[in-house]
């Protein structure tokens, strides 16, 4: 466990209301004003609806299961046809496998001769497992191979087929789609405006409030959620097109897009030579493309993070009783009555909580609690409240917060809205961290990132942490945070 105001170093972005520490100059790209305390522009919750998933592309599952019938028929082999739906559907499950129902980034921009030798080389296994297992003589040589012709050809023909009716289709009515910018946009939406028939047609390009554009785009420029919620509920946006790679990291907006319905794409628009490889081959324009999803923990993670916390927040709040306590009385005997501090944080998906802790100073008035960022050297803390805070002894009414499901015992540190709005503009990523339910310890906590540490450091161990999480790894950071216990270092 950690308090949580501490004075972070330069590279943290914000300097304190008192004067920076260490040199004392904010860090390059922070914003030069925010809202007024109460008024900070925290973006809203996220929907409860789960976002969209890939769907299995059934037209092409019906065109394989008709080559593959077709090829038995042409067989002219008795056994074959005996053991044709057994065929059909290890045909299915290879090309299923190997991702060739998948829909692509822009089904307009595929093609069937493209897939031949996946086809090819799928036909041939299928046709020779089912020679290998018949009962009775084998088929011939000349058998298999004819049957693997007949169904590779067959296949690429009704593929190609399907794809050229969706060519037209695209052409006919291209879909609407939003780019995010401001890196690639400009190349990306003058390409797409130069290709009407690509199936793609922009609407608008999304960027951040503190990033300029540097020239006019043809196309509306969103700031704000908004404005990107109203761009996508008036053009029925489905497709958005990430143009750099920090911006297509799993950020609120990212997840905010996904609760609305919208496939998410990452656009290489670097410059040639320096552009990888999409998967499959996937283009748009001549960029290369594959599809991103914000990542995370889903629901069942979530039902086992949420038993994990009950079974050691319950009892640990029990046991923890006698010295709440203490604690309680001795706050209210040496600085007077109200030794429960409360204060809003920002939780999963930017929810806002009230945290619960021991009160070991008495600030000023509202504006005090909500925009000072460090107290560690106020001299109005008092004896019990700085060996509080040097124990984190202050923070175990965070418990509460875990059984009320607030918080998780392990997760991102929670951050006040004032802050939040802050750094999550200065610092890629910081809104990601906002994915899991904060947490009264955490990997970025347990590896040394408290008190004078950058605010950049600490998102990336905790997306980090929710990239790679599992129980094991909360029940690690429980037992290094037990640990660091014995050598408290406190604010």
């Amino acid at each position: 466990m950690t308090a949580d105001n501490t004075v972070p170093s330069p590279k943290g972005g914000v300097p304190s209301p008192a004067g920076p520490r260490r040199g004392g100059a904010a860090a390059a790209g922070s914003v030069s004003t925010v809202a007024a305390p109460g008024r900070t522009p925290v973006p809203p919750p996220l929907p409860v609806r789960r976002a969209p998933r890939p769907r299995t592309d059934a037209a092409l599952m019906a065109v394989d299961a008709c080559a593959v019938l077709l090829a038995a028929a042409a067989g002219g082999a008795e056994q074959a046809r005996t053991a044709t739906a057994a065929l059909v559907l290890g045909v299915l499950v290879l090309h299923g496998h190997a991702g060739l129902y998948r829909p692509g980034a822009l089904a307009a921009a595929r093609g069937a001769l493209e897939e031949v030798p996946a086809l090819a080389f799928r036909a041939a296994v299928a046709w020779c497992v089912l020679a290998a297992v018949l009962p009775g003589p084998a088929l011939a040589l000349p058998v298999l191979a004819a049957s693997c012709a007949v169904q590779t050809g067959a296949s690429t023909a009704g593929r190609s087929a399907a794809y050229a009716l969706r060519r037209w289709r695209a052409a006919r009515a291209p879909r609407p789609a939003l780019v995010v910018g401001p890196a690639g946009a400009l190349r990306l939406t003058a390409a797409l405006g130069r290709r009407p028939s690509g199936g793609i047609r922009p609407v608008g390009v999304v960027v951040p409030q503190f990033q300029p554009v540097p020239e006019p785009v043809g196309v509306p420029v969103l700031r704000t959620i908004e404005e990107v919620q109203r761009a996508v509920i008036q053009n029925g946006v489905r497709d958005v097109l990430f143009t750099d790679a920090d911006a297509a990291d799993p950020t609120l907006l990212l997840r905010q897009l996904e609760s609305w319905g919208c496939a998410l794409w990452y656009v290489d628009t670097r410059a040639p030579g320096v552009a990888g490889r999409a998967v499959r081959g996937e283009e748009l324009a001549g960029f290369p493309v594959r599809r991103v999803q914000a990542a995370g923990v889903r629901r069942p993670g979530f039902a086992v993070k949420r038993v994990l916390d009950l079974c050691v927040a319950v009892p640990a709040l029990l046991l923890a009783s006698p010295v709440l306590v203490v604690c309680a009385l001795l706050l209210r005997a040496g600085d007077g009555p109200g030794v429960v501090f409360r204060q809003e944080r920002v939780g999963r998906d930017g929810r806002p909580f009230t945290l619960c802790k021991f009160r070991t100073l008495r600030p000023a008035d509202a504006h005090e609690a909500a925009t000072r960022w460090s107290v560690a050297d106020d001299e109005r803390i008092g004896r019990t409240g700085h060996f509080m805070r040097l124990t984190s002894l202050d923070e175990l009414l965070n418990l509460w917060n875990v059984v009320r499901g607030d918080m998780s015992l392990v997760g991102p540190r929670p951050e006040r809205p004032y802050f939040v709005a802050q750094f999550g503009q200065s610092h890629p990523g910081y809104w990601a961290r906002h994915r899991m339910p904060a947490g009264i310890t955490g990997l970025a906590q347990v590896e040394g990132l408290r008190g004078d540490t950058s605010i950049e450091d600490r998102a990336r161990y905790d997306n980090y942490y929710i990239d790679h999480w599992s129980p094991w790894q909360d029940v690690c950071v429980l037992l290094r945070t037990v640990a660091s216990l014995a050598r408290p270092t406190g604010s």
